[in-house]
């Protein structure tokens, strides 16, 4: 029997693949979203069998596209538990070089997608009176980063937009919490130099970059029943590194 129908946003690779993989095994069904629509198809068709998987491409950071993929998934589940806003992009560069279109980039993508999928799921869990909300920020929101402002700017929003959430939807017992990664093995860390992937460990107490599970199963956790009183939050998961 599935635990409910929950959406997960950039679920094509990386964390979001992995999160993905999480919640299938534990009997959820999904709606997963992303812009490559032939690596999406292939996971939901890999993931399809003891639950329900839905390959739903289009682009998060336009509120059309969003809201009808929420139509959709209320068309084939009838109802949205959960909700993990995990795509997101960078346009990494120094500010005093940065054009005004990668400044307005992840904040399209990472802050406007994160509102616009929340903005229209609301309704329905607050019909159903449930709903589990957690959005995919990052340790940068918190600390900031040197030719990273337009993201650490978008993390640091969603960080806010989690907390605002969790006081107006609390009442009608939905729950909003973040997840914030910190150096996670992915494509993109694999390519860094040794140089680079050395001074990036040094920085981390437990002496390894974390992997996609270590994201997936926390979110896993904000997800279930034993989190119930649990929201506004944000659990850091970086090995230690921000203390």
């Amino acid at each position: 029997m599935s635990k409910g129908a929950v959406i997960v946003t950039g679920a094509s690779r990386g964390i979001g693949e992995a999160i993905a993989r999480e919640l299938a095994a534990e009997g959820y069904d999904l709606a997963l979203v992303a812009r490559s629509a032939d690596k999406l198809e292939a996971l939901a068709v890999e993931l399809n069998g003891a639950t329900t998987c839905l390959a739903l491409p289009g682009d998060i950071s336009d509120w059309g596209d969003v809201q009808r993929i929420v139509e959709e998934v209320k068309t084939k589940f009838g109802a949205v538990y959960g909700l993990v806003n995990n795509a997101g992009v960078t346009r990494d560069g120094l500010l005093m070089r940065m054009s005004p279109e990668n400044w307005q980039a992840p904040l399209d993508v990472n802050l406007n997608g994160t509102f616009y999928f929340t903005r229209a799921v609301t309704p329905l869990m607050m019909r159903a009176r449930e709903g589990r909300i957690v959005n995919i920020t990052s340790v940068i929101g918190l600390t900031g980063n040197a030719g990273q402002a337009n993201y650490a700017a978008s993390k640091a929003g969603i960080i806010a937009l989690t907390k605002s959430v969790a006081k107006e939807l609390g009442g009608r017992g939905v729950t909003s919490n973040a997840v914030a990664p910190g150096f996670i093995s992915t494509d993109m860390t694999v390519d860094l130099p040794e140089k680079v992937q050395a001074e990036m460990l040094s920085q981390i107490p437990l002496k390894r970059f974390g992997e996609g599970k270590d994201v997936a199963g926390v979110v896993k956790f904000l997800l279930s029943p034993e989190a119930s009183y649990i929201t506004g939050q944000t659990l850091v998961v970086d090995g230690g590194m921000i203390g």
